[in-house]
């Protein structure tokens, strides 16, 4: 009985050792990390930055007008309005000769006003983008060691003391 299961027990170790091979996945182990060194890359970076200045700007101003042309215009208009209306279009007449009387006034004191040139100065800003050069990190050259060998890969991360390899055996006989 003795016999039967130390065959059984190497027979299915022969399957799984086989097994694990044959299927080209291995194992997972540890490494011993000899040395890391960062790696850096040289990029370009935008940086933001607002620029402001003053600007000189000439502006033609009319200055604030009065009120007596429109109003004089208005008055005048009414009373024409009211002596050509009669009956009840009188009043109609009255409101409508007003307002056209009002409003040429006010074209008339607009047309006749003095222009003159103002001088401001204006505050304008602007952001723009200035580029720099900058050293990245952008992984770490690693030296490990493995059951006596020494091995270089590239991470994105520093390993620490240890690296996970995968490990996969296969016989040097074999199909």
């Amino acid at each position: 009985m003795k016999r039967i299961l130390t065959g059984l027990t190497l027979g299915i170790s022969a399957l799984v050792f086989s097994g694990a091979a044959v299927s080209g996945h291995g194992f997972i182990s540890k490494a011993r990390v000899i040395d890391a060194k960062p790696l850096y890359e040289t990029v370009e970076v935008a940086q933001p930055v607002t620029e402001c200045w003053t600007e000189r700007v000439t502006r033609n101003h009319r200055g604030h007008g009065n009120y007596i042309a429109p109003i004089a215009g208005g008055v005048i208009g009414g009373f024409v309005g009211n002596e050509l209306g009669r009956g009840r279009g009188k009043t109609a007449l009255t409101v409508a000769g007003t307002l056209l009387g009002a409003s040429l006034g006010h074209n008339y004191h607009d047309s006749h006003r003095r222009q003159r040139p103002v001088v401001e100065h204006v505050k304008r800003c602007e952001t723009v983008d200035r580029y720099e050069q900058e050293r990245q990190l952008v992984g770490y050259r690693v030296k490990y060691r493995y059951e006596g060998q020494t091995y270089y890969t590239q991470t994105t991360e520093h390993p620490g003391k240890h690296i996970r390899v995968r490990v996969k055996v296969s016989p040097v006989n074999g199909i």
